[in-house]
């Protein structure tokens, strides 16, 4: 044994023992019981992947990952040493190659452990997994596709009678006509229209249902698989993509089960029966007719190979002026502040010509395409005429065949025709469906006990034991200790970067310790259900978030069912009703768009009423009073004294008078505690806090 690396995490990110050992020869997982190893010169490397809370290691072979390990980012150094360990070994293994030791032995190979579904590379494919639930109503589209399909045959039959029965001995008059025949045949030819025409309005509906279905069970599930993300995904992703991806390309998907894939489906059905009716008539002339359909096959494939890149170039395209959309609309005003106008202009005009041009690549290839099929097409008919003529005139067939099949063969390559411009389409649906996946596909990356417990109402007593937090190979909190007794108001001060809103986001387990734990109420906060853990969590933020609606929904976020009354009473205590009731509709006003029709402290004051209606045990002080003015801050901070009382507090503030009710002052200095104690104790010290302090004296004195 070389060395050894201990894991502490499986795939789903349940907390789980597992051992990787490194050999002369060989990289040995042992896992409950569980034996897997790969010869030594087949991994051509491991790679480390920093994910913030926790850290991936994939083994590569012919230049894919076939296995991967999760591991929380605390054991990040062991693993930078295990890697450097197996290279070491790599190149000693490399050496000894021409010894032939091992050559012959087979080693047991694991199933790839991938983040990645067994359809990630046919995303169309995937789409059935969602189909699952409407089998029936799948099955039902179908029977109706083969039953409209046939029956559009019906016409082109009927009219090889009517010619040679009817209109040849009519032309020629040497048969008395009969009349009843001919009403026969008309009849026959309007039921079988009307037939289509049934079966095709009720295949169109339940296949449009079916893809209404479908489309909508992916939204839902992507965004509901998008709640279950951390923090740290969304700060690496932008909104205007991930709005495309749940909006724009679901609605490519939908509109291609809906209407590409049915006339697809119909289509291919039609060539297969007009195909095989046309050599039941007359195989010589079906061959004839088929002969530039080798050629119509190797054209699809050639357009299908370059639309698939193009309608994926598009669809980045379109998320990137999204993007830009999404930026420069809600930021108007700091755009029109700065005189950016001809700027973001240009900015979108930058993206626009983005689509433009990857539109018009795709452009310029279906613009050959298309015409080419149509003249195949026209060739066929001319290859039937030629040989049917022929064969009219050599007595080998009849004038109502040759029409008939003139009318099979029309219907064949128009089919055809049609069947190619489903490439295009399926192309960008693939490409949608693709960028849908890859959000579905995204693990969670905060890691979860199996067995995680409802704890109800908290006391609210917090306890930090040696946390240790990094992000990528940033250190951030560095051994913190504390404890806060439940009720108790804690104010966290330093200065920028020290790690005060890491540690806020640490307590709200928007992310997860790498080294330590977080203690509530005695229970690691790791083995705590978070969605009832977050049920105590009062959070007011500096910027505080409104929904699009009215004040009283706003203010109910945190909780739905409450009355208006309650809703009342915290707006009360939030010194917000006075400000609400004049307004002209009061608690029924709209407050807009993130709440920009109100003025920033009814933001706050708002926030803090709907952080008083939740009742939270534990209570968190973002910054709440730095971006408003003087007057505003008295209101404020008169409506957080109220909000403070018999909770456990962490406060923030740069201003530190905000803090003077805090029990305990808590300085941070790079991510460790540097002082702690009440505001008069600090200020004796002379020490980072009187410094900070003095420094926000001779800013309001200027």
């Amino acid at each position: 044994m070389v060395a050894r690396l201990s894991t502490d995490l499986d795939w789903n990110l349940h907390f789980h023992a597992g051992l990787v050992v490194l050999t002369s020869q060989r990289l040995l997982h042992i896992e409950e019981g569980r034996f897997h190893e790969w010869k030594l010169a087949a991994v051509e490397e491991l790679v480390l992947e920093e994910l913030g809370p926790t850290t991936a290691l994939h083994l590569m072979q012919d230049g894919n990952a076939v296995w991967h390990w999760r591991i929380t980012a605390g054991h990040l150094r062991e693993v930078e040493t295990f890697i450097s360990r197996f290279k070491e070994q790599r190149g000693l293994a490399e050496e000894g190659v021409e010894s032939g030791e091992d050559d012959d032995e087979e080693l047991f190979t694991p199933e790839i452990a991938s983040t990645e579904p067994r359809f990630a590379g046919k995303p169309l494919l995937r789409l059935i997994t969602f189909s699952r639930p409407w089998l029936g109503l799948m099955l039902v589209g179908l029977g109706l596709t083969v039953a409209s399909t046939g029956a559009s045959l019906l016409g082109p039959w009927l009219t090889m009678s009517l010619v040679d029965d009817v209109l040849i001995p009519l032309q020629s008059a040497t048969h008395e006509i009969n009349v009843q025949k001919v009403y026969q045949f008309v009849g026959g030819l309007l039921g079988a229209a009307v037939l289509t025409w049934m079966l095709q309005w009720a295949t169109t509906y339940v296949v449009a249902r079916l893809a209404e279905c479908v489309t909508s069970r992916m939204r839902r599930t992507t965004f509901e698989h998008l709640q279950t993300l951390s923090l740290g995904y969304f700060n690496k992703k932008r909104t205007g993509d991930l709005i495309s991806r749940i909006g724009n390309d679901t609605d490519d998907i939908s509109l291609f089960i809906s209407v590409n894939f049915i006339d697809f489906a119909c289509d291919l059905l039609t060539i297969i029966f007009t195909a095989g009716v046309m050599f039941t008539i007359n195989p010589v002339l079906a061959l004839a007719a088929l002969g530039p359909l080798p050629v119509v096959a190797w054209l699809v494939q050639w357009v299908r190979v370059h639309l698939r890149g193009g309608f994926a170039a598009a669809s980045r395209a379109w998320s990137a002026m999204n993007s830009v959309l999404t930026d420069t609309i809600p930021g108007v005003r700091v755009v029109k502040a700065f005189a950016q106008e001809k700027r973001e202009i240009e900015r979108f005009r930058q993206h626009d010509q983005q689509i433009f041009d990857t539109n018009d690549r795709v452009n310029r290839t279906w613009s050959f395409f298309e015409p080419t099929i149509a003249f195949l097409t026209e060739f066929g008919l001319l290859v039937v005429w030629s040989v049917g003529a022929w064969a009219v005139a050599h007595e080998h067939t009849t004038v109502g065949v040759l029409t008939g099949f003139v009318l099979y063969v029309t219907k064949f390559y128009s089919r055809l025709d049609a069947m190619s411009r489903f490439v295009a389409s399926a192309q960008r649906a693939a490409a949608s469906a693709h960028r849908v996946f890859e959000i579905l596909d995204v693990k969670p990356d905060m890691p979860v006990n199996k067995d995680t417990r409802k704890v109800g109402r908290l006391r609210g007593e917090i306890e930090f034991k040696d946390v240790r937090f990094r992000h990528g190979t940033r250190q951030i909190i560095r051994g913190l200790n504390l404890k806060i007794t439940p009720g108790e108001m804690i104010g966290l001060v330093g200065p920028s970067g020290a790690g005060k809103t890491t540690l806020i986001n640490l307590v709200c387990r928007f992310f997860d310790v790498s080294e330590g734990a977080i203690l509530v109420d005695g229970n690691d906060l790791r083995e705590i259900d978070v969605m009832d853990y977050r049920r105590n969590l009062g959070l007011v933020l500096q910027e505080p978030y409104l929904f699009f609606g009215t004040i009283a929904d706003n203010i109910a976020y945190g909780k739905p069912g409450a009355t208006r009354a309650e809703i009342i009473a915290a707006a009360k205590a939030a010194r917000a009703h006075e400000f609400i009731l004049k307004l002209a509709d009061g608690y029924d006003s709209m407050v807009g768009e993130r709440g920009q029709q109100l003025s920033g402290g009814e933001r706050q004051r708002i926030s803090i009423a709907r952080a008083l209606l939740v009742d939270p045990a534990i209570l968190i002080l973002d910054e709440a009073t730095s971006s408003v003015d003087t007057e505003t801050e008295r209101e404020i901070q008169a409506a957080l004294d109220h909000l403070v009382k018999g909770r456990t507090t962490i406060a923030i503030a740069h201003r530190l008078g905000t803090l003077r009710k805090a029990n305990r002052l808590v300085v941070l200095e790079n991510g460790v505690i540097s002082e702690t104690g009440t505001h008069d104790s600090l200020m004796k010290h002379s020490g980072t806090y009187a410094r900070l302090h003095a420094a926000m004296e001779e800013v309001n004195h200027a």
